[in-house]
């Protein structure tokens, strides 16, 4: 009788949830981030995430850069804080999405803060670094992209989330916007801007540009927004054969990310594969769910088709750890 009620009671006993294997999304679970941002650096595949601390009724608490690396797409190793807004003197607040790139044997970071009140509104910052891992300092001592230097803008928000790009002739470039979208190319000091500011919005930009080429094609991916048509970000795309334009419209890349009003694109290429990261508001720690100022960052993987156009993706939960269409 007591191995037959034992068999009963385990029977009727609900099986713990298996973990999540490893590489799945969200790919960070034990704090919320946001705005990814890939780069290869050696042999190691660097993300950099903003992290979301925001409390009930907030919409967003954002006061450090986070670090991660991994070597298989699988396993994340944390790095750390690796700067605070706090650090740029003359930053109110707000640190919002950013992106590092290696040059020169050093190590650069661009981000979007809120400028104090000498030049209010958003702006753009940058730090330097030794090592990916940091720790970075403050660049320049001021904003690299204010918003007085914007005039054209409809709102004060419109200076955030740059992208930077290096070209194959070694010049390097930084986009950026909100509702506009902009470019100019960067001085080689890192810490200037050399020649005119330009727009080059595309279709239902919002924010969130990313910067990459592939072949003899430029791509800027975005986070967008048809404002007749949808209520969340989606994440569209257009080409060019120069960074001068025209920039062709591709249409959307992916959907909308989970539970999120927004979504951020990041690409790599890393180990002869292509991923496109993004964030959503699927995660949840302990008793606090995602929202708008809690999100979680996700990967996917990326195909071409033979003109060299993005094909579709479908945000999944399987991630990486599922077979992309380059695998047999």
């Amino acid at each position: 009788m007591r191995r037959l009620a034992l068999t009963l009671l385990l029977a009727a006993t609900p099986l713990a949830a298996e973990a999540p294997s490893p590489g799945s999304n969200p790919i960070i679970r034990d704090r919320f981030t946001a705005d990814p941002a890939p780069v290869v650096i050696g042999d190691r595949l660097w993300l950099y995430t903003g992290h979301d601390e925001a409390g009930e009724g907030e919409m967003f608490n954002m006061r450090e850069w986070l670090a991660y690396s991994t070597t298989d797409m699988r396993t994340w190793t944390y790095h750390g804080p690796i700067m605070k807004v706090a650090d740029f003197a003359w930053a109110a607040k707000d640190a919002w999405a950013a992106q590092v790139i290696a040059k020169g044997g050093r190590y650069w970071l661009y981000a979007a803060v809120e400028h104090d009140a000498t030049k209010p509104g958003k702006a753009i910052a940058v730090a330097v670094a030794d090592r990916p891992e940091g720790p970075f300092t403050d660049a320049k001592g001021a904003a690299l992209i204010s918003n007085d230097m914007t005039p054209k803008g409809t709102h004060s928000w419109e200076d955030i989330d740059p992208t930077v790009f290096t070209d194959d002739d070694g010049t390097t470039w930084i986009a950026w916007g909100n509702r506009q979208c902009y470019i100019v190319r960067l001085g080689a000091d890192m810490v200037s801007i050399d020649g005119p500011i330009r727009e080059i919005t595309p279709p239902h930009f919002e924010e969130g540009p990313w910067l990459h080429k592939r072949g003899g094609l430029y791509y800027l991916t975005y986070a967008s927004l048809d404002r007749a048509t949808h209520t969340d970000e989606r994440v569209s795309y257009a080409t060019a054969t120069s960074l001068d334009g025209p920039w062709t419209y591709r249409g959307e890349l992916t959907g909308s990310g989970e539970g999120s009003f927004t979504i951020h694109p990041g690409i790599a290429e890393f180990k002869g594969r292509w991923y496109l990261f993004l964030h959503n508001a699927a995660l949840t720690i302990g008793e606090r769910n995602g929202a708008l100022g809690r999100r979680a960052v996700t990967v996917e993987h990326l195909s071409y088709d033979a003109q060299g156009l993005m094909r579709p993706v479908t945000q999944t939960a399987a991630g990486v750890t599922a077979l992309s269409d380059a695998d047999p």
